[in-house]
């Protein structure tokens, strides 16, 4: 009798250790196909990531802004072909320079459409602030302010009008490369505003410089 007792108690042992193998192999399996369904989720993640942005479509007579220039308009859209590959390609009026640009539209990143009314409201604001007063070597500075007002953008353009206004028309108050660059940022800006706001260019000139308190220069000029 005690014989078979201990023939029954061997059994029971194995039999749980049958059962501890498979659940170890069941979740090793599960581990597995969760690590599979990961490494097939990742690849999705990175394709979304590294989808390209659409790129805008400008129609005829459409105002736009290349970063050198300034504000243009669109005065055609052609077709050219050029070794065997035909190209589509905008023609751009930059009024201000009596310049034509031809960019192809594969190439327009470096195109942006004209500010809306909201970017011209928040440039009247940095126009009211004050001027910041930098106590650089003033090559370093015309260097800085000049990559600003070639950048394309609107806000760095207004930092620029802001910081090299004196609120006056002496010569003698303004070294000759300042005011040069203060008026290559002010015509740029004032070129935005008048195909934004669509007004005359006088009244956009009160406008500016009304913010920038240069109003007493204009009442003595008139």
């Amino acid at each position: 009798m005690p014989k078979k007792k201990k023939v029954k108690k061997i059994k029971k042992v194995k039999s749980v250790k049958k059962i501890k193998i498979k659940n170890k192999s069941i979740s090793k399996i599960t581990d597995k196909k969760s690590s599979v369904s990961g490494a097939d989720e990742k690849p999705e993640i990175k394709k979304i990531k590294k989808q390209p942005t659409e790129k805008r479509i400008y129609n005829l007579k459409d105002f736009v802004v290349y970063p050198k220039h300034g504000v243009g308009k669109i005065t055609a859209i052609e077709k050219a072909t050029i070794g065997e590959i035909d190209i589509q390609f905008y023609k751009i009026l930059v009024e201000k320079e009596k310049l034509t640009l031809t960019v192809p539209i594969n190439q327009q990143s470096k195109l942006r459409p004209i500010a809306s009314i909201n970017q011209i409201n928040k440039c009247i604001s940095i126009l009211k602030t004050k001027p910041k007063i930098k106590r650089t070597m003033w090559s370093r500075r015309a260097q800085e302010y000049d990559q600003k007002i070639n950048s394309g953008k609107i806000y760095e353009l207004a930092e620029v009008v802001k910081d090299l206004n004196k609120n006056t028309d002496i010569i003698a108050d303004q070294s000759y490369s300042e005011r040069q660059l203060f008026e290559k940022a002010y015509d740029r800006l004032r070129s935005e505003f008048e195909a934004v706001l669509k007004v005359s260019p006088e009244d956009v000139q009160k406008k500016m410089d009304k913010a920038l308190g240069r109003t007493k220069i204009s009442e003595d000029a008139q």
